[in-house]
């Protein structure tokens, strides 16, 4: 997925600027949501017993609106972490297992699901197929043949040292262009080999490599591990930094193939896009320009020995879950570092979540059929309207914000895209066989047929029906240059939505979320891509410094709040806290704007903006185990969930007024020192 899409859970002269959209609006166009039914969470739609009253909301708002939960929580042992978002997921799950066990084994689903749970075949069956794919790289004949497997390896098993995606192009965002970028490493982030931290990890990482190549037969599996590890410890060095390859400015990097082989010598690139079936391309963009250049040469520095011990172990890497109880194990010793869990997830699950990875919108039809009533469509289309004009109002009322951006604002604003629950339009899955009694090639036979899929939207036109979450996925995203915002059926359900619930509870769940995805349009990176998509700086220099200088002190709010033992860098989840903080500000504006001007009701004592502000917090209450946390801090664009509980509220006013917040409260921020980005 492209660095551009964001989930809740990613310079060309000024032009003349654009007409304001006709996105005035009277009170009364306002669309009022209703509740009709009792909601599936307490009497209103918040876990009133979640929370500490102990603990006052400006000392600690997490604690105040999830401390007993908290305390009272324990992690599954086969989870990372648990939570309103795990709890949606695990739900779903349930939910498609039925939909997905019960298929019959001619279909794609129930073939691909029935030759996963078939553990006795594949006992059977043992390494043999890995051994003939480990086998096919020691008998490639020079680094070009190895360049050209790199290349299949979206539609195979294995790995690359250049990775890629396809996305708009930047100048012509109605067509598509290739992205490659960096790649090569096995562990989470180049933090894990560098930061003594995480010493435990790579310890497990090589331990686990060993085990590999001893299975695989592989003379001197020590050596072979170290030598792997070394490499990959290199490639960690030349990398970019997680913050940076989030920038537009430095990811948008223009080459012919002839212009990037000449840059970046060393490794065939024909061989590599012949490998991947890429068809004829005059531009393409290389993300991390410098570090592929760098990559290409320890790529023809690295003898080939070496490079073809990496592959092969990354071919056994990735194909482990679908070999061996042992190889299943094996990979299991060393995930469980990663992630903190001491229990692998029952197979169901796995097979579950296989079927939904390579084959989310064939098993997506049915869950929607079953579970996604259109009337949750309405309302949520309802209410993304009303956010849509509460963002309106904040583009308009911005103090900061000079005329020609505002105008521009607004048009990228009315020219959003909403896609609510599922595609228009399903992929078509039907030339794909699968057979139950081989697992292996099921595996690589959905992944080829997905990779062409990505092959055959090289240099075409975009397809603005496109999804790139199933359903089932509880999730949303922000589409980019697309200018879409996109919500899976999955996410609309209780906590996060519940057509039952008490309006103020809707508002501070999904329609955070909504309001989270809407202003990834004119968050730190969303602001340089324009109305039609195209990435220029359509903002004044002067509305971009006083952008800039709120998100500089905004990112230093995160930063001085502990998490871990450590904090998080505010230039990486730059973006995702922006996003949240608008969100929440859209989200409340759109809420009070649903009231006519009239007062909402109390509820078991409390006010509606009370009501709205713990549907905020209670979406993000989570237990998170520390290794599991540390990678997130390392690698992840979203902040922690206590920070994205505590730290986007301390800057509006409303929270303070709710809960009479003062100066004696730990998190108090004084008026003049709260951010007003939007």
């Amino acid at each position: 997925m492209s660095v551009f899409k964001h989930a809740l859970l990613a310079g060309a002269a000024a032009a003349l600027p654009l007409a304001a959209p006709a996105l005035a609006q009277p009170s009364g166009e306002t669309q009022e949501i209703v509740v009709t039914a009792q909601p599936l969470i307490g009497s209103f739609g918040v876990d009133l017993t979640a929370r500490d009253t102990s603990v006052r909301p400006g000392d600690d708002f997490e604690r105040y609106a999830s401390g007993a939960w908290i305390d009272r929580t324990e992690i599954p042992s086969d989870r990372s972490s648990t939570g309103s978002f795990v709890d949606l997921t695990m739900m779903t799950e349930a939910q498609m297992r039925p939909i997905i066990q019960d298929a019959p084994a001619s279909s794609k689903e129930g073939a691909m699901y029935r030759s996963f749970m078939d553990e006795k075949r594949i006992e059977r069956v043992g390494l043999a197929p890995l051994k003939r794919d480990v086998a096919a790289i020691d008998a490639l004949a020079d680094k070009s043949a190895l360049a050209r497997y790199m290349g299949t390896t979206d539609g195979n098993f294995g790995k690359s040292l250049f990775d890629f995606y396809v996305d708009s192009n930047p100048d012509n965002p109605g067509m598509q262009v290739l992205h490659v970028t960096q790649g090569g490493l096995g562990l989470p982030e180049k933090d894990y080999y560098l930061n003594p931290k995480f010493a435990p990890q790579r310890e497990a990482y090589r331990a686990y490599m060993t085990r590999t190549f001893k299975a695989l037969g592989i003379p001197d599996p020590a050596t072979a591990a170290a030598d792997v590890l070394e490499f990959e410890t290199y490639v960690a060095q030349l990398s970019w930094d997680p913050a940076d390859r989030r920038d537009v400015d430095k990811t948008t990097n223009r080459y012919s193939p002839e212009a990037l082989a000449a840059y970046a010598p060393g490794f065939d690139w024909t061989a590599y896009f012949n490998g991947m079936g890429a068809p004829a391309q005059t531009m393409l963009i290389a993300d991390e320009n410098t570090a592929i250049r760098k990559l290409a040469q320890l790529y023809a520095r690295t003898d080939l020995a070496t490079l073809k011990r990496w592959q092969q172990f990354h071919i056994a890497d990735d194909a482990a879950p679908y070999s061996t109880r042992a190889m299943v194990d094996s990979r299991f010793e060393y995930v469980k570092t990663i992630s903190g869990v001491s229990t692998q997830r029952d197979r169901w699950k796995r097979g579950v979540t296989l079927v939904n990875g390579e084959l989310g919108e064939v098993v997506g039809q049915a869950y929607v059929n079953k579970h996604f009533p259109a009337a949750s469509k309405a309302k949520m289309q309802d209410l993304v309207a009303n956010l849509k004009l509460a963002m309106a109002d904040r583009i308009r009322n911005n103090a900061w914000m000079s005329e020609p951006t505002r105008a521009a604002a607004l048009a990228k604003l009315a020219n959003t895209n909403v896609m609510v629950g599922y595609p228009d339009k399903w992929k078509d899955y039907s030339a794909l066989k699968l057979d139950a009694g081989d697992l292996y090639g099921n595996v690589v036979r959905a992944r080829r047929i997905n990779h062409a899929m990505e092959m055959a939207k090289v240099g075409a036109p975009v397809d603005r029906q496109e999804w790139f979450m199933p359903p089932q996925t509880v999730n949303a995203y922000n589409g980019g240059q697309r200018n879409e915002i996109v919500f899976p059926a999955a996410i609309l359900q209780p906590p996060f939505f519940d057509p039952a619930a008490d309006p103020a509870v809707n508002y501070g769940a999904i329609g955070v979320v909504i309001g989270h995805e809407i202003s990834h349009s004119f968050d730190d990176q969303g602001r340089k891509i324009d109305a039609e998509g195209r990435i220029r700086d359509w903002w004044t220099p002067e509305d971009a410094a006083r952008f800039n200088a709120e998100a500089k002190e905004f990112g230093a709010q995160y930063a001085a709040i502990p998490i871990a033992g450590t904090h998080v860098d505010p230039e990486l989840t730059m973006g995702e806290n922006i996003a949240d903080f608008a969100g929440l500000a859209i989200a409340y504006d759109g809420y009070r704007k649903s009231l006519g001007g009239k007062e909402a009701p109390v509820i078991e004592g409390l006010t509606g903006d009370q009501r709205f502000f713990l549907g905020y917090a209670q979406v993000w209450k989570s237990k998170k185990r520390e290794d599991a946390l540390k990678n997130q801090i390392a690698t992840d664009p979203h902040s922690p969930e206590r920070l994205r509980t505590i730290a986007p509220i301390r800057n509006l006013d409303a929270w303070y007024a709710a809960f009479d917040i003062g100066p004696d409260s730990k998190f108090y921020i004084p008026p003049e020192k709260r951010v007003k980005i939007w």
